[in-house]
């Protein structure tokens, strides 16, 4: 009989340190973490609204006006177009150029023109240079002294074709100097530049060589 009454209270003892020693239940864990990812999903997210773009401008439209006219402009259609054209065929077209003459200057001085100069009827590097050559006098100052040396001489064909406003642009010697001068102003007529049919006048610049034999 004492044996199964201390059974009991061996196996009633041993029952309740068991009960004493079980924990909390799980499920209130459970019921934790719940609340906390419904918090979390109650949370609201901003998002920052983007600026939106100004419309641009818009272009003023630009109406296009024409001018209608009345067409009363008499053609003068005296040409014959159906006239055969041969090599000995000649046409006048000066009735179609305007008159330019008063656009010259009477005392413009021209580098470049049309029909340039001309000095014994050819061309002036050649034929002028002729006529220096035979007619320079070396200065004899210069030839004794051994001056030598290029001098350029500018001047200008004037409308009747004469040389005038002969100066040196590069010297070397005084005494060279007026002798370059002297034979250029001494030189016969030219035939004078042409522009536009207009005789003009029209500037050169020409060296001059004093070589000593």
């Amino acid at each position: 009989m004492f044996i199964v009454v201390g059974l009991v209270l061996a196996l009633s003892i041993v029952l309740v340190a068991f009960e004493w020693s079980k924990g909390p239940d799980k499920g209130d864990n459970t019921d934790l973490v719940q609340n906390i990812e419904i918090e979390e999903e109650m949370m609201q997210i901003t998002r920052r609204e983007e600026p939106k773009p100004e419309p641009k401008p818009e272009q003023p439209r630009v109406a296009e006006v024409l001018d209608i006219v009345d067409d009363d402009v008499d053609i003068d259609d005296d040409f014959d177009f159906d006239m055969e054209a041969t090599k000995d065929t000649e046409y006048d077209f000066t009735s179609m150029l305007g008159d330019d003459d008063e656009n010259i200057d009477e005392d413009e001085v021209f580098y470049i023109v049309e029909d340039m100069p001309t000095f014994n009827g050819g061309d002036p590097a050649t034929e002028f240079r002729k006529y220096i050559a035979a007619n320079l006098d070396y200065p004899e100052i210069a030839a004794e002294n051994g001056i030598s040396g290029r001098v350029i001489v500018q001047f200008a064909v004037n409308k009747v074709g004469a040389v005038v406003d002969a100066v040196i642009v590069r010297s070397v010697d005084p005494a060279l100097d007026k002798e370059a001068v002297r034979v250029v102003m001494n030189s016969p007529k030219w035939a004078p530049g042409k522009q536009r049919g207009k005789a003009v006048k029209v500037l050169f610049t020409f060296p001059i060589n004093f070589v000593l034999q």
